[in-house]
């Protein structure tokens, strides 16, 4: 941390203006307990997340945000804008959960926690950015530099960052956003730095199939799947960057008295490099193919050959923000200002899109205790004290990464 961006904190947080705004989240804490309950109320699953940005977009309009709207891929965007001539900084939330439509998101509460799938991951976090603004206009803050709050699509697994890959690639602010901080889970003690990125494929092994005693000795897709397996298995990869691969999710067959003609398996390739993320995106193809060769010359292929088609099912770009940039720096400070102990860490966000680009980003917590997440006993605990903390600790480095109070 430098000195410089400690100072800036500082700064900040000795502020009558900055004082004020959290006077102003403590008085609304339970405002936002509230904006937290009907957000994880709405169902939002990954390319299903309309009713929930409908929601979000009206409560921005609430919060006299202006420009706001839903683009074209479902994030909404809303401006809050700084003194002028400055740059643009994007703060973000994702819309969308892991949960299958149907699921129940009614939210229970159990003294100071709040229980629903979705409300931490990444529910709250949508609730705060709103509190920030809130805090901020109650204490007559202007920022040196615009900032624009998005609530995004598709961060979850099959989304594929669909919603940062838009507002980073085509969407109206696409050539203006300087420097990106994602909120994501309310975890205060990790900073986010780098991005691991990831190559998902579903890769479908098919043949003549047929009886498993009348047509033994034909090819056996199901051998040339279990061959690329364990090919996989014994790959040697990078220990730094970390560099891993998994065979995730197996099916398909026809019976237990036959030949299957089609069997699948879908395959996790990441690493925290883009070279070593590549290097083993080959390897894998080679070995795939390498096994189909194998299953054809091991066995007959009178009725037809084993075949193989991939469909890549993601592919999440690595990135990293260095230690020393002043967005991380200014993350840190401000953190460890309010207690936490933060480290540094590698993790697939939405951060990841920016970080591609070259962009400064980082993720960082919404305040608050919670665990349990991805599942259906999913939790958070409202406390005020630990949850203003981290709020805190958030808007101080929004902030700074904006360029400080004007």
């Amino acid at each position: 941390m430098t000195t410089a961006a400690e100072a800036t904190i500082r700064s900040i947080m000795a502020s009558e203006p900055f004082r004020r705004a959290i006077a102003t989240l403590a008085a609304e804490h339970e405002r936002t307990v509230r904006d937290i309950v009907t957000l994880t109320e709405i169902e939002a699953p990954s390319f299903q997340e309309a009713r929930r940005a409908a929601a979000w977009r009206e409560m921005a309009l609430a919060h006299g945000l202006e420009d706001v709207e839903i683009d074209a891929e479902g994030n909404v965007t809303a401006l809050r804008r700084g003194r002028g001539n400055g740059r643009l900084v994007c703060v973000a939330a994702h819309l969308d959960t892991v949960f299958p439509p149907g699921t129940d998101v009614r939210v229970r509460r159990e003294g100071t926690r709040l229980l629903a799938p979705g409300v931490g991951d990444d529910t709250r976090s949508l609730a705060v950015i709103l509190a920030w603004n809130r805090a901020m206009d109650a204490a007559g803050i202007t920022t040196r530099d615009d900032l624009l709050f998005v609530a995004d699509v598709g961060e979850e697994g099959p989304g594929d960052l669909r919603g940062m890959r838009h507002l980073f690639t085509a969407g109206r602010y696409k050539d203006r956003i300087s420097a990106f901080i994602t909120v994501d889970s309310p975890d205060m003690d990790h900073i986010a730095v780098g991005g691991v990125g990831s190559k998902r494929y579903r890769v479908t092994f098919t043949g003549p199939g047929g009886h498993s005693y009348g047509a033994f000795g034909l090819v056996n897709p199901l051998y040339a799947m279990a061959d690329a397996i364990v090919r996989l298995g014994r790959l040697q990869v990078a220990v730094k960057p970390k560099t891993t691969y998994s065979a995730s999710v197996t099916g398909g067959g026809t019976s237990i008295n036959s030949i299957p003609n089609s069997v699948w398996t879908e395959f996790d390739l990441r690493s925290e490099a883009r070279t070593e993320l590549e290097r083993l995106e080959q390897q894998f193809l080679s070995l795939v193919d390498a096994a189909v060769t194998a299953e054809n010359a091991a066995r007959s292929t009178r009725a037809g050959k084993i075949g193989v088609t991939l469909q890549k099912i993601g592919d999440r770009p690595a990135g990293h923000t260095a230690e020393g940039d002043p967005l991380v720096q200014f993350a840190h400070a401000a953190i460890e200002a309010h207690g936490f102990r933060p480290d540094f860490e590698w993790s697939s966000t939405d951060a990841n899109i920016p970080m591609s680009l070259g962009i400064p980003a980082i993720k960082i917590g919404s305040g608050g205790t919670g665990g349990r997440a991805h599942s259906l006993e999913e939790w958070i605990d409202v406390e005020p004290e630990a949850s203003l903390r981290g709020m805190a600790a958030g808007l101080a480095t929004v902030i700074a990464a904006a360029g400080g109070l004007a």
